[in-house]
């Protein structure tokens, strides 16, 4: 009589990689927005990828950096007005879009701004690797800089759009209007530099009556710091999202006829306890950093880079360790299962900028680089997965 072996209570149980959630690159992610809309504006070379949207002759997009769509719904007493529209998202269905892989502000915003996916644009995480000098490059600081055009050799669809005769502008801090990040995926048409939400709600009314096609986009920063530094549920992030809530209003009252506005964002954001189970210290574990050269990414979404010859036993031990709390993927499969974009269409300069594994966070949890990345490691708030946390974001409508 044959009886079969008990369960090993001891062995987690791995999560199934064809189970994340993958973003709707081609139908409903950020990359989709700008070419749908400019599409509807005439302008050659587009098509409506998100077919909910109806066209309009004036667009605006206002970012909000760090305003997911769970965050939104769970604050409605801080957020009335926001919440108000939230049946209008994408096209009137209450539905929400996805940023995309990794849900991180340089990849988000070269998605928006090329109308790329990142397998295509090229800025595929935080902080990645470039296969040129075996460094890691900060994509968000552009740390060490490296030749913006080489790196993002595609047209922004503000530049497109401001060929075809569409009235283009951006509106956002000055202090963006000369970085590389800039250059590469938010340029086209005229910048104007504002330093207060309220300036900059006034402006971009007054840009979108400047033609009659226009592209406008505008961008908040400072409830993506606050939920960084305090938490996305802290009262410092809630005062945030009431002072968001006000610009909305401030702009919509403004649009001149025949607009549409879009209200988006680059990302959510998740709240990460500070214990050894939830930050996983990757300075402090040899496990870990066996075999693994460079680490790159960000806490909720690695690219790991193995010392040649090591990628496969860098896969199986990470797997092993983590397997149960992130998708654990080496390069192929995340590209074949489509986390940076449709499957086959990577670009071979981006290849190297992807991880040999890359590991992307699906419970509360990071893991932290104490050392090399102190700063990082602090933070209380915390993006980059596929969670819906992070990777939904909001597309609310509101037209004249």
């Amino acid at each position: 009589m044959s009886h079969s072996a008990p369960p090993n209570w001891d062995e987690p149980e791995l999560l199934d990689l064809a189970g994340a959630p993958v973003p709707q690159y081609g139908t409903g992610s950020l990359a989709d927005l700008l070419p749908t809309l400019v599409a509807g504006q005439g302008v050659p070379g587009f098509t409506a990828a998100i077919a909910e949207l109806a066209p309009a002759d004036r667009n605006c997009v206002f970012l909000v950096d760090g305003m997911g769509w769970e965050q939104i719904k769970a604050h409605p007493a801080e957020a009335p007005f926001l919440t108000s529209l939230l049946g209008t998202s994408r096209g009137g269905t209450g539905r929400p879009l996805t940023a995309g892989f990794p849900a991180t502000t340089a990849t988000s915003l070269a998605s928006v701004g090329t109308g790329l996916p990142p397998a295509r644009h090229g800025l595929p995480g935080y902080a990645v690797r470039n296969p040129g000098t075996g460094e890691l490059m900060n994509q968000l600081r552009w740390n060490p800089w490296t030749p913006p055009r080489p790196w993002q050799p595609y047209p922004t669809v503000f530049q497109l759009a401001d060929a075809a005769g569409v009235a283009t502008a951006q509106v956002s801090s000055p202090v963006f209007q000369t970085t590389p990040l800039t250059q590469i995926a938010l340029s086209g048409g005229t910048f104007h530099g504002r330093m207060t939400g309220e300036e900059r709600m006034d402006l971009a009314a007054d840009r979108l009556a400047a033609g009659d096609r226009s592209l406008v986009y505008t961008y908040y920063s400072e409830l993506d710091g606050a939920g960084h530094r305090h938490g996305v549920d802290s009262d410092a992030w809630r005062g945030q999202l009431m002072y968001v809530d006000r610009l909305v209003q401030r702009l919509a009252e403004q649009l001149p006829p025949r607009t549409a506005l879009y209200v988006t964002a680059d990302h959510g954001m998740v709240d990460i306890p500070f214990d050894e189970d939830s930050r996983i210290d990757f300075d402090e574990d040899w496990e870990l950093g066996a075999g693994v050269a460079l680490l790159g990414g960000e806490g909720r979404a690695r690219h790991v880079y193995a010392v040649p010859g090591a990628e496969a036993d860098v896969l199986t031990v990470w797997r092993e360790v983590l397997g149960d709390r992130f998708w654990v993927a080496a390069r192929e499969e995340a590209l074949e299962l489509g986390w940076f974009g449709p499957p086959g269409e990577c670009d071979e300069r981006v290849l190297g900028r992807i991880g040999d594994v890359v590991a992307a966070a699906h419970a509360d949890v990071a893991i932290t680089a104490s050392e090399s990345e102190p700063n990082e490691s602090a933070l209380a708030g915390m993006h980059g997965s596929m969670t819906p946390a992070e990777q939904l974001v909001p597309l609310l409508e509101i037209r004249t």
